[in-house]
């Protein structure tokens, strides 16, 4: 996979990312990337962690998750060492050194009509700092009323409460800490919406606390996300239980410092073996 080591991203894309917080790649990865995805997310779904959780109603199809399995399902450390995802998040980010903070699976199933509600990731994490990036990788066709939407240059603004997807509770910063979310769809000239439809192949890069939502699918929707940390990131240890949760990381890094940590290996600058 050479693509992995040198495919440069151009200044415009590198530009928008720093501008909007999202930007869609397509052309850096190979069939052979997309056919180990696809192995990837299908031995999660054949092997559900612990943490694995439906995120969606009982509708007619459903909504699955599942977090951190890259230690046990071998096709899923080997998407994320040797894809060209690290590459390309370093230049995105302008880092020198980019760290794994976890892999996502979501899958959602023909007929699952439950819309992902508008959110940010960052809330939901024990993380802080700017220079961070969350690829979205699907390995089927994702139609434009089925892919991830977000609000272009919303990452410079304020965190909004995180909240359940289902019931809408605030189980992480107490209630009345943080803003709600604003009406995106109601204002569209304060919030401009961006999306794509999306081929496998195509990834979506986006920082952790730019706003973003989904639509239903009316068709198999299989995604790996890689979520990926750069220099200025750091621990932001939570009285509360995060999403996804890392228990007991708190008894081994403090506040404050950098993510250096067996859970959390250097993806880039690659290393020899």
């Amino acid at each position: 996979m050479t693509a992995a080591d040198s495919f440069t991203v151009d200044p415009a894309t590198v530009e928008a990312y720093q501008r909007d917080g999202v930007v869609v790649v397509r052309g850096a990865f190979s069939a052979e990337d997309v056919e180990l995805a696809r192995r990837a997310v299908d031995a999660n779904l054949a092997d559900l962690s612990p943490k694995a959780k439906r995120a969606s109603a009982e509708d007619d199809g459903a909504f699955i998750e599942d977090f951190c399995s890259w230690q046990r399902i071998p096709e899923i450390e080997r998407f994320v060492h040797e894809s060209p995802a690290a590459g390309i998040a370093a230049q995105l980010m302008g880092s020198q050194t980019v760290r794994l903070y976890h892999d996502h699976m979501l899958t959602k199933e023909p007929g699952t009509r439950q819309r992902t509600p508008w959110h940010q990731d960052q809330p939901y994490y024990n993380v802080e700092g700017t220079q961070n990036t969350s690829m979205w990788f699907p390995v089927d066709p994702v139609d434009r009323e089925s892919t991830l939407e977000f609000v272009a240059g919303s990452h410079t603004g304020e965190w909004y409460m995180p909240r359940t997807f289902q019931d809408a509770q605030a189980k992480w910063f107490p209630e009345g800490t943080l803003s709600d979310l604003p009406d995106i769809e109601g204002e569209p000239d304060r919030w401009p919406v961006v999306g794509w439809a999306l081929e496998p192949g195509d990834a979506v890069f986006f920082n952790m606390l730019t706003l973003h939502a989904a639509g239903g699918s009316t068709r198999r929707r299989r995604v790996i996300s890689i979520r990926m940390l750069g220099d200025d990131m750091v621990h932001a240890p939570r009285q509360w239980t995060t999403s996804p949760p890392f228990d007991g990381l708190v008894d081994e890094l403090p506040a404050g410092v950098p993510m250096d940590h067996p859970l959390f290996p250097v993806l880039w600058p690659r290393t020899a073996g």
